[in-house]
């Protein structure tokens, strides 16, 4: 099957007479997604959700980025978080959910296959390259019953390359001395369908003492056809990468070299690998009836060597932090398609994390001797976390132009501790946590689509000690229920285009900060996330392509439990921009010449909760690019990324490692050029 393009296919059911059975829905897609991709049998996100968005493989395979979480600054409402400390790179964020780490609120897939580490941050995505991923889905909000643990603001899917007969490959060379290597394959013959990716990656970085160098190998191997009755698969991948860290600098330090490197980071680096292995089975039970089921393995090994200040007293800020994760987990689905007026979908999964925390302080010397023996062992921990859930919906199409999706999903946990000393404890008691979920969409036009959704999402603590275990002295704690509703209208404006509006709200019960890398817990309370999403694509004749999008959010504090002025009532939850734009332009000059524009901007942000400290972090930034094809096998690009040289930085508050708490930044790189080769045979 030939790739299309689902953008065009959905504008032209929704223009299409009596097409409102196709229209139903509110999907929107930048670029092209190969149908294949998509045909399995079960339900896709677009099928049945509201509020989803997909990014095509024409928008990410030549990008030049160092991590594949970057790819996601295209698409409406990312906020992505740009620590830049080696492998310790950064996240992606959405719906006012910020990406410091304290509460990690986005699930992220490979595949369909959970990808998060136990804390709930995004390591495993680093694995994939860009030449290696057929689409990106977005899912924002509350009502997707699919996923259970992190899933608390929404969703990320990086879907790989599946099938085809293919040889693809790409060379690219650009600023600070960044090499990027990467080859892709496909063959698909008499049933067996096979994938091959190879991708490596070395930069000198933009800053001092900021060397990286990564590598990555992956294999899909599939057999049989759902069709046919059966198919069944395995994937594999596996990922190293050694890398320096430049460390964060002082407001002072930024003023005077933001390429520079403190002293102090001279001896900061991270070695980390990563690895997957998935099996897959699709079968198709009877006409009307079709199961999936994952059976997975992951594993992420870290060790990272990092100094916050150079500070003399005490060893707080001089550590070595390392992670040794184990999960074996299951996801299972079954569709019965009753009626062409009925869809009952239903889906478990479990999951048993083993999982080692090591983390060492050292006495002062400058750099860090990290070969020292350590002045004090914090944390050599081992924890087990399990994770059970289920969940049932049901999808109703009483007319071509309504569609009506109810479900209800239920998740468990278990777990225990072991901490040096003997001591001991078992994981909080949650209980059964429930979450039903409702959303509509009604067509009342072939042009236009109006749809709303309620559901609940819930928030657990994670990392190895209290407050996640109940060790001596730890009170219980309850899960934090997450109640969003969302209303919006998708449209055609003319022949071709695409728009969406949306309003959006989110309450959270009982909201905690907690980051396991550093053992610090702050109850926020009663919180209330809010905004609006706005965002369009369109041709404008029959060379130039534009999308734009602007997100409003805002996330608040309602209700802490203090008193006085300890109270952190009717402030701003920390490190969330009240706006988020896009703007890209496409020119195809000639039929060999394609020009792009994008640009990208944020506000700025508190960096604490009780909002006195200032606001930082806004940054508005223009990217080009240039592709020529020689032929259609053969082509090259040339890509300037922060094309005016914009110099922003990310910005945190440190309260743990000085003598009096400040902001430290991690600038961003400057302008930079990128000239690549791409083969497609």
């Amino acid at each position: 099957m030939t790739p299309h393009r689902l953008a065009a296919a959905l504008a032209a059911a929704t223009l299409a007479p009596c097409a409102y059975a196709q229209s139903a829905d509110s999907a929107l897609t930048l670029g092209t997604v190969d149908v294949r991709q998509r045909s399995e049998g079960h339900l896709t996100a677009h099928q049945v959700l509201t509020s989803v968005d997909v990014l095509g493989a024409d928008r990410i395979a030549d990008s030049n980025v160092q991590h594949s979480w970057e790819l996601l600054g295209q698409m409406p409402g990312i906020q992505l978080t740009e620590t830049r400390q080696g492998a310790e790179s950064g996240k992606v964020s959405f719906r006012a959910f910020n990406g410091e780490g304290y509460l990690n609120a986005i699930k992220t897939l490979i595949d369909g296959v959970p990808s998060n580490v136990n804390s709930g941050n995004q390591r495993f995505i680093d694995m994939l390259f860009p030449l290696e991923i057929s689409y990106i889905e977005v899912v924002r909000g509350t009502n997707d019953p699919r996923y259970g643990l992190h899933n608390i603001g929404g969703n990320v899917n990086f879907g790989t390359r599946q099938g085809g007969n293919y040889t693809d490959g790409r060379l690219a060379y650009g600023s600070d001395a960044t090499r990027d290597a990467q080859l892709a394959i496909g063959r698909e013959a008499n049933g067996l369908a096979q994938n091959y990716f190879v991708g490596t990656q070395a930069s000198g970085g933009y800053r001092d003492h900021d060397t990286s160098r990564k590598y990555t190998v992956g294999g899909k191997w599939y057999y049989g056809n759902v069709d046919d009755g059966m198919r069944i698969g395995l994937t594999a991948r596996a990922y190293h990468h050694q890398a320096e860290e430049p460390g964060f600098m002082t407001a002072a330090e930024l003023q005077a070299n933001r390429r520079g490197s403190a002293r102090r980071n001279a001896n900061d680096a991270d070695d980390r690998h990563m690895r997957q292995l998935v099996l897959h089975a699709d079968l198709r039970l009877a006409d009307t009836l079709s199961a999936a089921t994952r059976i997975y393995y992951n594993r992420y090994e870290d060790d990272r060597q990092v100094t916050f200040s150079d500070l003399r007293t005490g060893n707080a800020p001089r550590q070595r932090r390392v992670w040794d994760e184990t999960q074996v987990g299951m996801l299972g689905t079954l569709t019965w398609r009753a009626h062409d007026t009925f869809t009952l979908d239903g889906g478990i999964n479990y999951e048993h994390q083993d999982n080692g925390y090591l983390r060492q302080r050292f006495s002062y010397s400058e750099p860090t001797d990290f070969s020292a023996l350590p002045a004090r062992i914090q944390s050599d921990d081992r924890h087990t976390f399990a994770h059970w859930g289920a969940y049932a919906q049901a999808i109703y199409q009483p007319a071509n132009a309504l569609k009506i999706v109810s479900a209800y999903r239920v998740d468990r946990f278990d777990g225990r501790t072991h901490l040096p000393g003997g001591v001991s404890g078992p994981l909080q008691r949650y209980g059964t946590i429930g979450q039903p979920k409702l959303s509509v969409v009604y067509a009342l036009g072939p042009t236009t689509n109006v749809y709303a959704n309620w559901g609940r999402t819930f928030q657990v603590l994670t990392g190895s000690t209290a407050p996640a275990y109940l060790t001596a002295g730890q009170a219980a704690v309850q899960p934090s229920t997450n109640t969003g509703k969302e209303a919006g209208v998708k449209f055609v404006p003319f022949a071709g285009s695409q728009a969406r509006v949306a309003v959006w709200q989110q309450d959270a019960e009982n909201e905690i900060s907690n980051m396991p890398a550093t053992g610090t817990t702050v109850v926020l309370g009663q919180t209330r996330r809010r905004g609006v999403d706005l965002q369009a694509s369109a041709p404008l004749g029959e060379r130039w392509t534009v999308w734009a999008s602007h997100a409003y959010q805002e996330a608040k504090i309602t209700r802490d439990g203090r008193s006085g002025v300890v109270s952190l009532q009717g402030r701003e939850v920390a490190a969330v921009p009240r706006h988020i734009s896009t703007l890209g332009v496409d020119y195809q000059a000639t039929a060999s010449l394609q020009l792009g524009m994008q640009g990208r901007a944020q506000g700025d942000y508190y960096l604490e909760e009780r909002n006195v400290a200032g606001k930082y972090g806004a940054f508005a930034v223009l990217d080009l690019s240039a592709r020529y094809a020689i032929n259609p096998r053969w082509s090259v690009d040339v890509q300037v990324k922060n094309a005016t040289g914009r110099e922003y930085a990310y910005a945190w508050w440190d309260s743990f490692f000085w003598d009096q708490p400040q902001a430290m930044f991690s600038p961003s790189a400057g302008r930079s050029v990128h000239v690549g080769v791409s083969m497609r045979l």
